[in-house]
């Protein structure tokens, strides 16, 4: 990615955590955190990042609301962000922070069971 797109993917990130929190009210969208957007290099589509707090129904209900409400935000951020075309946004499921709650998980499993070979010497 270039700069510019960075900066723009930066600004949309703060721009989209604004309008979910505050704007959509879709009861379907529970709570999200945009975790990263990346911009093409020429502007054109963005890909936006989300994480859900819930079990797995609640993030697909969440992933389909922000689909349907995809027109409504790309026209909130074309007026808070000046830019000649709005880039056409997607939304995807951030699984880095189950990933990491998944090693996290193993870590401290490996952990006690340390701890319990050491106890039983």
């Amino acid at each position: 990615m270039s700069l510019r797109a960075n900066r723009v993917g930066e600004q949309m990130k703060k721009e989209l955590t604004d309008i979910i929190g505050r704007k959509l009210k879709d009861p379907r969208i529970g709570f999200v955190t945009v975790t990263d957007v990346r911009v093409t290099g020429d502007l054109q589509q963005a890909t936006v990042y989300v994480s859900v707090l819930g079990d797995e129904e609640q993030k697909q209900n969440t992933l389909i609301g922000l689909a349907k409400a995809k027109g409504f935000i790309r026209s909130e951020i074309g007026k808070r962000i000046r830019l000649r075309i709005t880039p056409e946004i997607t939304f995807e499921w951030d699984s880095s922070i189950d990933y990491g709650n998944k090693i996290e998980h193993l870590i401290h499993q490996i952990h006690a069971e340390t701890d319990d070979r050491q106890n039983e010497e």
